[in-house]
């Protein structure tokens, strides 16, 4: 028989113990209590009560007053001394104030019920006891989680004020060191950038490189169409994270291909650009990128989506990285059914000028693509063998499957060059590795 599905992340329901010596009573009790939700156990005894509490994790006791060999006092008592977080409620049908105080002196009673008692207050006696724990156990757990966190933040802190010193003397210094000092920070954010862009692709092997290639492109089309550089520094980033959107994508949705989706698994693919979107909103700096993630998928001739505009009313950054994201899509399988080789990639982008495409977008393609002359490269290949501290990574450090190891600009020293070619001996690898030249000394 197959068992019914359960929502593995709903809590489990409070287990609730009674303790009397009248089999009656439990009875009652356990017929309340069931379809409250709770799980009820049951002991005729004190000693029977305490066996069970070694045995189970039980969240709150009901015990009656007056019993044989050990009365709920003492039984409470026991309760409070080895299971002090269980809560404690007293049964009594008497109205015996020395044996109440003596509950609530001994045991540390929550509150005490008296019999006969009304079956809607026991409940909400019972409801409130278990939602005053809950909140108390939490109320713990948040404490200790501060106190964790203020100690790595004290920790942090001093290491940050320590930097901050030495920063702030070397900015008082001169000025080319506060343009060095900004250029750090825009490298840090870059790579913080690239890491993000890479949790995506460490979910399928196909998808290795994807993000740096789109954003490659993306990049050399804005210049090529003469954006500044801030805004091309926005069509950059924008492409490094064009896929944050699916980091919720399940492993079937990521392996198939984008024209092969059909019904809730197109509805999920849909989302993407607005998730996308949802999760750089609270990023101040990046609002830019977000408008340029969400309109990602829309079409040149207003067929795309989320919101179906078209021409120029899509931002033209978000026009580059589509054509971009989609090129390379094609060359690994992600766009249609099988990979497509770059003549036949760069085809299918021209096909669709107009349709999916804005035409200048496909002109810069297609002027970049035809060999446009290029910058020469001055940075160098070399060999880890070679690497000499001082050294500073001209472009990416990746893996051979195209995971970033280091990024561009990363200045070496000698741990570093040790670390790369650790790698290299233990993987059976050799890096790909473009540095700039070091300065000739007296030059």
């Amino acid at each position: 028989m197959t068992e019914p599905l359960t929502d593995d992340t709903a809590p489990p329901p409070a287990t609730v113990l009674c303790v009397d010596d009248e089999p009656n009573i439990l009875s009652a009790l356990r017929r309340l209590f069931r379809p409250e939700g709770y799980r009820v156990l049951v002991a005729e005894s004190g000693a029977a009560g305490l066996a069970i509490l070694e045995q189970e994790k039980v969240d709150l006791v009901i015990s009656d007053m007056r019993m044989p060999e050990m009365d709920g006092a003492r039984f409470l008592e026991h309760v409070r001394e080895r299971w002090p977080d269980t809560v404690r409620l007293l049964l009594t049908g008497y109205s015996d104030v020395s044996s109440i105080l003596a509950a609530i002196n001994r045991g540390e009673i929550y509150r005490y019920i008296t019999k006969p008692w009304d079956d809607t207050d026991i409940c909400l006696v019972v409801r409130h006891a278990l939602e005053r724990r809950a909140l108390e156990q939490e109320k713990a757990r948040l404490e200790v989680l501060t106190v964790r966190q203020n100690e790595e933040l004290k920790t942090l802190n001093l290491s940050l004020e320590a930097k901050v010193e030495i920063r702030t003397e070397e900015l008082r210094n001169s000025r080319d060191t506060i343009l060095e000092t900004n250029k750090k920070l825009k490298s840090n954010f870059i790579t913080t950038i690239k890491i993000l862009s890479s949790m995506i692709e460490m979910r399928g092997g196909n998808l290795a490189g994807h993000s740096r290639r789109v954003a490659d492109l993306a990049r050399r089309l804005a210049v090529k169409l003469g954006l500044d550089s801030n805004a091309t520094q926005e069509v950059f980033i924008a492409a490094l994270l064009h896929d944050i959107g699916k980091i919720g994508f399940t492993d079937d949705l990521l392996a198939t291909p984008v024209n092969s989706l059909a019904g809730d698994m197109l509805g999920v693919f849909r989302k993407h650009p607005l998730r996308a979107e949802q999760l750089l909103m609270p990023l101040e700096d990046l609002q830019g990128v977000a408008a340029l993630l969400r309109a990602q998928m829309e079409r040149f001739d207003g067929g795309g989506f989320p919101d179906g505009v078209a021409g120029p009313l899509i931002p033209l950054g978000a026009r580059i990285l589509a054509l971009a994201s989609d090129y390379d899509n094609l060359q690994i399988g992600a766009l249609i059914q099988r990979r497509v080789l770059v003549p036949d990639a760069k085809q299918i982008i021209y096909d669709a000028v107009g349709k999916r495409y804005d035409p200048n977008v496909v002109a810069a393609f297609r002027a970049l693509m035809d060999g446009d002359k290029m910058e020469k490269v001055k940075d160098l290949a070399t060999m880890a063998k070679y690497l000499a501290p001082g050294m500073t990574l001209s472009r990416d450090l990746v893996s051979p499957e195209g995971f970033m190891l280091l990024s561009a600009d990363h200045v070496l020293d000698e741990r570093m060059i040790q670390q790369v070619q650790d790698f290299e001996n233990k993987n059976e690898v050799r890096l790909n590795i473009w540095v700039w030249p070091l300065p000739v000394k007296g030059a």
